[in-house]
């Protein structure tokens, strides 16, 4: 019986094409570290090493994952996964905010983030695909306790570096963020396991609000 690839799958079993795009994220995760150790080193600001060493673990983490039993082919899906996971590493550190106290709110993500990427361990990915559902920990409360911690800090992040591009960049990471988790759970509901952890917890990424 001849098998067929589609174009996504031909994609993604390329290794130029994986060599490529590897090569172009660590040039842009290398440019945003060095602007924040930079940032750093002027302000003193611990807020931009926080923020720096978060997009490095999980840039680590997905190198680490688990292989899933299942990935998502739809070209929307990855899309979001890659600009969901760009986006954060194009804000920029300006030295000024309206809050400049919002740095605690992202030490408040990071913590989060560290607490999820524990409940969750190795199933970790960018793109929705079907794990080990994990049930204990930040997952008991909400269904994507690390995009709860994404949100934090890119709150914190805009109220620091106040800018025009920031801004933007923030409205659309966290646009980018509420349509993974929509295109996420749609894919997810199709294993009953995890159809079953929605009835049981209820809420996303906020309790009691969504």
């Amino acid at each position: 019986m001849k098998t067929t690839t589609t174009p996504l799958r031909g994609l993604r079993t390329s290794r130029a094409l994986h060599g490529s795009g590897a090569l172009l994220l660590a040039a842009v995760w290398i440019t945003f570290c060095y602007s924040h150790l930079l940032a750093w080193q002027h302000s003193g600001l611990y807020s931009y090493l926080l923020f720096a060493g978060s997009e490095s673990l999980v840039a680590m983490l997905f190198l680490l994952r688990d292989r899933p039993a299942a990935v998502s082919d739809a070209p929307l899906d990855w899309l979001l996964a890659l600009a969901g996971t760009a986006t954060p590493m194009l804000f920029t550190p300006v030295g000024n905010g309206v809050l400049p106290g919002g740095a605690v709110l992202i030490a408040a993500g990071v913590l989060l983030q560290i607490g999820g990427l524990l409940s969750l361990n190795r199933s970790f990915g960018l793109v929705a695909a079907r794990r080990t559902v994990k049930t204990g920990g930040l997952y008991r409360v909400v269904r994507h306790p690390l995009y709860a911690s994404y949100l934090l800090m890119y709150l914190g992040y805009v109220l620091v570096n106040t800018s025009l591009a920031n801004l933007l960049l923030v409205l659309l990471g966290v646009a980018l963020l509420m349509a993974r988790v929509v295109r996420e759970e749609r894919f997810l509901a199709r294993d009953l396991h995890y159809l079953d952890y929605m009835n049981r917890v209820k809420y996303r990424l906020i309790p009691l609000l969504f």
